[in-house]
């Protein structure tokens, strides 16, 4: 999944002496990925209840973490004259010292709603929730304040209930990403202030204050506000003011990062915007490259299978679950039952 298509071919024709067209080559792809794909949920989350057992058992004063992420990156799609969103997600599971404990990961290329990335992630977590007879952990919801992040928030996350516990609504905490939230303090700072130094200087205390202070957003949208009356601003720094303000402000319950802290929730979507690279962006994204969205998604699929570190058992009980063709014998029938694969 790692190597272009004209690596492939040469590493075939040099180690195994196998000579395939571009045409075989596309087609076994597509076939394994299309016989992989239905195992992929079982095996990932067959490693997330273990995880989750060993964060659980592990030693340390917080309660343990199971963090969904969710991100979008532009690609580019064959015969359209611009890239298109396609996207990730990220299941994580932390420990009671904080410490991730592994990551499983989902990825489609472009698609209107994104609702295939939804309803996958949607499944994901309700069978883990079906299966995991433990104490509940902690939920979190960490990405960024984006349309399709924030939509699956209130239409699926806000709304989702305990499979078995009675329809117990589950409660997740949104953290908005510590990270990309300060990229907004410092475009207020480059309005506010002319000169670049004072404008670091106040942007680094801001966003200490954002990360440390109780209620820090408010001191933030406070200060920010109190230097804005005292200043003249016109054009597009003006809009560049009231766009960045009007981020923060209407994400203020969810910027509350020193209360995060206190309860040990991570406030950075790294390993989510990580998965954007690796899943997409090291593969589809190289000099030249444009994809068609089915071809584009068979490499995913298989991508997201290998860096979710369940490989070895999607593509065993992949075997397990082909039908072995009818073999004649001689003197007989020529007819043999259907056998499955070793």
């Amino acid at each position: 999944t790692a190597l272009t298509q004209n690596a492939m071919l040469t590493g075939l024709k040099r180690d195994h002496g196998v000579c395939w067209s571009v045409a075989t080559l596309r087609t076994v792809i597509a076939g394994v990925a299309e016989g992989m794909e239905p195992h992929r949920q079982d095996a990932q989350v067959a490693h997330v209840l273990k995880w989750l057992e060993q964060a659980f058992q592990s030693r340390g004063g917080r309660k343990p973490v199971l963090a969904v992420g969710r991100d979008g990156l532009m690609l580019p799609i064959r015969d359209q004259e611009c890239y298109r969103e396609g996207a990730t997600a990220t299941l994580s599971v932390y420990d009671r010292r904080g410490r991730r404990l592994g990551t499983v990961y989902l990825g489609r290329m472009p698609e209107p709603g994104q609702e295939t990335l939804s309803r996958q992630l949607t499944a994901l977590l309700e069978a883990v929730l079906t299966q995991w007879t433990g104490p509940l952990p902690r939920l979190a919801y960490i990405t960024d304040g984006g349309y399709q992040q924030t939509r699956y928030f209130r239409r699926v996350l806000k709304q989702m209930r305990h499979p078995l516990h009675s329809g117990q609504r589950l409660e997740w905490e949104w953290v908005i990403d510590y990270y990309h939230a300060c990229e907004y303090i410092y475009k207020l700072a480059e309005v506010l202030f002319s000169d670049a130094k004072r404008a670091q200087r106040w942007a680094r205390k801001m966003c200490r204050w954002l990360k440390e202070k109780p209620r820090g957003i408010y001191r933030v949208l406070h200060s920010a506000a109190a230097i804005r009356r005292r200043r003249m601003v016109v054009g597009k720094k003006r809009e560049q003011y009231r766009n960045a303000y009007s981020y923060l402000r209407k994400r203020i319950r969810f910027l509350d990062y020193c209360q995060y802290r206190s309860n040990h929730l991570p406030i950075g979507s790294g390993v989510t915007e990580a998965a954007c690279k690796t899943v997409f962006t090291q593969r589809l994204k190289q000099s030249g490259m444009t994809w068609k969205v089915d071809g584009g998604q068979r490499i995913v699929d298989l991508r997201v299978i290998q860096l979710s570190g369940v490989w070895s058992e999607v593509y065993q009980a992949y075997l397990q679950a082909k039908m072995l063709p009818d073999v004649g014998t001689q003197g007989g029938s020529g007819k043999k039952k259907p056998q499955k694969a070793a």
